[in-house]
C-alpha cells in the first residue's frame, strides 16, 4: 500500500465547533476515519495530521519529499500567506510527488483575503468547497496520479 499524508494547517482542529454553517458539524476524527476509509479503497495507506504551527507543517512538507509520500494538504489560513509552506511543497513537485491542495469550503467564494493562494501555484491540483468529501476527491486524485 503506498503511504500518503493529509495535512491539516491552523484551526482545523476546531473542526465541528469553529462555525459549523462554513465547515459542517464533522469533526477531526471524523475526518481522520474517513481518510483512512476512503484511503483503502484505493489502496492507499492514509495518515491524517493537523498543526496550528506553522514549522510543523513545513517540515511535514520535508519530510515527505524525503522519503517519497505523497501529499493532500489543507494549508487553512496558511494558504494565503506562507511563503515557507509554498517553498517546502514545491519540493514535492521537484521530488515528482502529487501534492493535491483541498479546502472544505469554497475561499473564492469567502472574504478578499481568503481568494489568493500561495499553495495553488505548486500543487498538482485544487480541490474546494466539497466539505469533507474533497478529501475523498484529493485522494483519489493521488492514486490517478500514481497510477500514470
Amino acid at each position: 500500500m503506498t503511504r500518503v499524508i493529509v495535512v491539516n494547517g491552523p484551526n482545523l482542529g476546531r473542526l465541528g465547533v469553529r462555525e459549523p454553517d462554513v465547515y459542517g458539524h464533522q469533526d477531526l476524527d471524523t475526518l481522520r476515519a474517513d481518510c483512512r476509509a476512503w484511503g483503502q479503497e484505493l489502496g492507499l495507506d492514509v495518515e491524517v495530521r493537523q498543526t496550528d504551527d506553522e514549522a510543523t507543517m513545513i517540515g511535514w512538507m520535508h519530510q515527505a519529499a524525503d522519503e517519497g509520500t505523497p501529499v493532500v494538504m489543507n494549508p487553512a489560513a496558511f494558504t494565503h500567506y506562507s511563503y515557507g509552506l509554498a517553498d517546502a511543497a514545491h519540493m514535492l513537485g521537484d521530488a515528482g510527488l502529487p501534492l493535491i491542495e483541498v479546502h472544505i469550503s469554497n475561499p473564492a467564494a469567502r472574504e478578499s483575503f481568503r481568494r489568493h493562494s500561495v499553495i495553488s501555484p505548486v500543487a498538482t491540483a485544487t480541490i474546494t468547497g466539497m466539505g469533507f468529501y474533497g478529501y475523498k476527491l484529493a485522494l483519489e486524485a493521488v492514486a490517478h496520479c500514481l497510477a500514470q
